[in-house]
């Protein structure tokens, strides 16, 4: 039973979501809402201004996928839709990802459907979700925060525009872990929210937003009934009702609030003698709470499982496991007092670290970003562990501090000291062991004890400037070092100049250990840095199984090195420029005046296209011309608007921006009555947008176009702030001008230092065409992006319809004094639609400039035919 039950544990369907969204994005786009897509634009990740990061975009995109597309649908009706092919999912291919992400045959069966169905089912039954139940998986540092804060905004902006709509959320409640700090989710108050929100949205929503944080045990919470737009931060024992589990004592009883039993007298008069109030101020607190939570409409409920929840803990709030205590039940309490109230919990929608517990994936995951997939895309540091046998305490603190302060010592990344955090099991082990060893050791290495720093949540040991010490470790006037600590590896403890964690003795909880090995490892900086990880062997194996639980990792994995290096870029003198045409276009609207009646000729309009038609057969099969279809106009049928004289001209007038007695007097004037006109647009909707109101815009406007090119001077690159770049790449794929391979030639080439290429094929080019008589100069311009030069060509997306700007790969000069722009793309790409629209854009701008812009396939230069470019231009 249990292989037969394996694949429903392991299959990921967030996998084939996100291949379905892929491979179907441009006709799902086309069902969102117009403020959806600009949302999506706004936030796109490939776009240089965007603030959002490729995982934390994928995830806002199946959240609206999600939301617009599936209708709020719970995941097993998803799925039941998605194997059925249907409702929306009649595209899917019958393929998906297998192991490391390769395409293979899709190749799930009826009877593993039924598994997998039933499990989702069994889930959601099991734990009474009236909701929909969404696990979004980013591994910690890839912005959870921020991604639930961009999701809430979305959600209050869709909400505003279509208040009748049920699938908007109008209020959030943002929960935290159980007893953890809410420190981390301050962020959701503090975040510049001009980041993630259209600018011509932020008023509105920076004027209506309301947040509030409990933030302790008694803060009441003080919305308004009814009122929409509130964010409320806390954590479940902060809202929960009060519930007594275990039964009270004899003394206990004497002194509480009397029970009766139904019906009795006593009970029927307990109103009266107050035996239904609270017994004290805290319960009354929470009540209070709880209650206001049940006068807010259309709640969403966001769970920040954060960066410490892993294993029984997260299986428990997630409902994997049954507990009386979860957070899944808590949550199911609030969705049950909501609907007495008369409103509902629009979704719960969880952010977790991971997507396993155990041997089970959740099978509510949506999306999922991992562990290893942060690490190699340098979203966190990457990580090295070092394990020790047979050493004592303060031989192993010897070894790890000298290590450390060889690796880092003082050197400031971002204005920051590196800092080294020593993990103690007991505070007793802190002060008497580990603080003594530790002054010796750095007493020994001329460093000052002022380096150290004590936070072990005992005010003996750890002073209130102790804290306020630890709370701003993340900051250039902090001397601190060398961070003392017991159990600050789980409570949401953020530091990012933290480069190095040691853990030597074997902490009561294994997860800790993993815990605190994932502290050091969140980014700094441009350039990917290096943590270390100081373990016992004991501890290191223990490391071992919990990634394998939580992530399906290994410790190779882990600290798997990147092929890439990195180089810093400096700028060759004397700075290149050079001089392109810009082509400006400007369009002008010319008012005219209207002397002649109008003639909207709606005999020309083909109204067969407005119509709706039924169409009759009589059997399956069309066997003979006689049996012939019927045809049935139903256009009386369809659901129009009608319009009267005052509100078709006020229509029209909006429209066009126009003065409504203007309009009034247009259409009175026209060829057709003013009533023809009515009662073709009351038939007909879409004739006044399609047909009356252009024509209209053609008589009363005329658009002049007008053409100016400026010669301007540009600089390939920018002058760096710093002196120079900071650039990651495979060193397989960089020159420098000290590569002898191009001593002869250095005069046509290398406006910077160090060419670093993205691929073999652009590498080749490059030997190819500079090693040519019949070109003067060429430059690699390819590497650099947003900011770094002046070289680009704006083009438009044809996805999102926004401008963006393209940097394209080379730049030459032929003998001749003609300029080539030259574009290296894979074979596979070169018909993609953004590649064809850089194309179309690139040749424009080229062609003002009397350039000339050509697209160059990879295949073509790994067969020698770089030169090509360089014939008939």
């Amino acid at each position: 039973m249990a292989k037969k039950n394996e694949f429903a544990l392991d299959f990921a369907f967030f996998n084939y979501l996100r291949q379905f969204y892929e491979q179907n994005k441009g006709t799902i786009r086309r069902n969102y809402r117009s403020l959806s897509r600009k949302f999506l634009d706004f936030n796109d990740s490939s776009n240089p201004d965007s603030f959002l990061r490729v995982p934390q975009f994928e995830a806002l995109e199946m959240y609206i996928f999600l939301k617009e597309y599936l209708d709020n649908r719970k995941v097993y009706q998803i799925f039941d839709d998605w194997y059925h092919k249907q409702n929306g999912f009649k595209k899917r291919d019958d393929f998906g990802l297998g192991k490391g992400e390769q395409m293979v045959l899709f190749g799930i069966d009826h009877k593993q459907y039924k598994q997998v169905f039933a499990r989702m089912k069994k889930y959601a039954e099991e734990f009474a979700q009236e909701y929909p139940n969404y696990i979004f998986s980013l591994t910690m540092g890839t912005g959870k925060t921020i991604l639930m804060a961009t999701c809430i905004f979305y959600e209050f902006l869709l909400a505003n525009k279509f208040p009748k709509d049920k699938k908007y959320c109008h209020n959030a409640l943002v929960f935290a872990p159980d007893k953890t700090v809410l420190q981390s989710l301050k962020e959701i108050q503090t975040f510049d929210r001009s980041k993630v929100v259209p600018p011509e949205y932020l008023n509105w929503l920076n004027t209506h937003l309301k947040i509030h944080f409990l933030e302790d045990t008694g803060t009441t919470l003080n919305t308004i009934d009814r009122s929409k737009f509130n964010i409320i931060i806390s954590n479940t024992q902060k809202i929960i009702l009060k519930r007594q589990h275990k039964e009270k004592s004899e003394v206990e009883k004497l002194f509480s609030t009397p029970s009766y039993s139904h019906d009795s007298v006593y009970d029927q008069n307990a109103d009266l003698y107050g035996f239904d109030q609270p017994e004290d101020e805290g319960e009354l607190i929470e009540n209070q709470r709880f209650l206001k939570l049940t006068r807010l409409e259309q709640l969403g409920i966001y769970v920040d499982e954060a960066h410490h929840s892993f294993g029984n803990a997260l299986a428990k709030d997630m409902g994997l496991k049954k507990a009386k205590t979860s957070l899944r039940l808590t949550i199911n309490e609030i969705s049950k007092s909501l609907e007495e109230s008369g409103t509902s919990v629009i979704g719960c929608y969880n952010y977790t670290g991971t997507p396993y517990a155990g041997k089970e994936i959740f099978p509510e995951v949506v999306y999922a970003y991992g562990l290893k997939a942060a690490i190699d895309n340098q979203y966190l540091k990457e990580a090295t562990v070092n394990g020790y046998s047979n050493t004592k305490s303060i031989e192993f603190l010897r070894i790890v501090i000298k290590d450390f302060w060889k690796k880092y010592g003082e050197n400031r990344r971002e204005g920051l000291l590196p800092k080294l955090a020593i993990f103690g099991s007991k505070i007793e082990e802190i002060q008497n062991e580990l603080k003594p060893a530790v002054e010796q050791i750095l007493q020994e290495l001329n460093i000052t004890n002022d380096k150290i720093l004590v936070n072990v949540g005992d005010s003996k040991l750890t002073t209130n400037d102790d804290i306020r010490e630890f709370n701003r470790l993340d900051s250039p006037n902090s001397e601190k070092q060398f961070v003392l600590l017991v159990n600050k590896g789980r409570e949401g403890w953020n530091c990012r100049s933290l480069f190095g964690v040691a853990l030597y003795r074997k902490p009561r909880s294994k997860i800790f250990v993993l815990q605190a090995t994932m502290r050091c490892l969140r980014a700094i900086g441009n350039i990917q840095e290096k943590a270390n990880v100081y373990l016992s062997n004991e501890n290191k194996t223990i490391l071992e199984d919990e990634l394998e639980q939580n992530f399906r990792l290994n410790i190779d994995d882990l600290q798997s090195k990147s092929e890439n290096q990195r180089y810093k870029v400096k700028l060759n003198p004397p700075p290149v420029k050079v001089k392109v045409n810009k082509k400006k276009k400007l369009h002008m609207l010319k008012e005219k005046q209207i002397t002649d009646e109008i003639d909207f000729e709606f005999d020309k309009v083909d109204l067969d296209r407005y119509r709706l038609v039924q169409t009759v057969q009589e059997g399956l099969i069309k066997s003979n011309s006689m049996n012939r279809n019927k045809e049935y106009d139903l256009t009386n049928e369809r659901d129009t608007r009608q319009f009267s004289h005052l509100t078709l001209v006020a229509e029209i007038a909006r429209y066009l921006n126009y003065s409504c007695i203007e309009i009034e007097k247009i259409l009175r004037n026209s060829k057709q009555s003013f009533n023809e006109i009515l009662y073709y647009v009351n038939k007909y909707n879409e004739l006044l947008y399609d047909w009356i109101i252009p024509r209209l815009f053609n008589e009363m406007y005329d658009i002049e176009s007008y053409d100016k090119i400026e010669e301007q001077e540009i600089n390939l690159v920018k002058e760096p702030e710093q002196g120079y770049y900071e650039m990651s790449a495979n060193p397989n794929l960089v020159v420098d001008v000290n590569d002898d391979y191009f001593s002869n030639w250095l005069d046509k080439s290398f406006h910077l230092d160090t060419y670093c290429f993205d691929s073999q094929p652009e590498k080749n080019f490059f030997k190819d065409i500079i090693a040519s008589d019949k070109i003067e100069k060429i430059y690699f311009t390819g590497m650099l992006t947003h900011g770094q030069s002046e070289f680009y060509i704006q083009y438009i997306d044809p996805e999102s319809n926004t401008v963006r700007s393209y940097y394209p790969d080379f730049l030459i000069k032929k003998s001749d004094g003609k300029w080539l722009i030259i574009e290296v793309k894979g074979d596979n790409k070169i018909e993609d639609p953004i590649v064809q629209a850089k194309e179309k854009a690139a040749k424009e701008t080229a062609s003002a400039s009397e350039m000339n812009y050509s697209i160059i396939a990879g295949s073509e230069v790994m067969k020698g035919n770089s030169t090509l470019v360089l014939d008939n231009r």
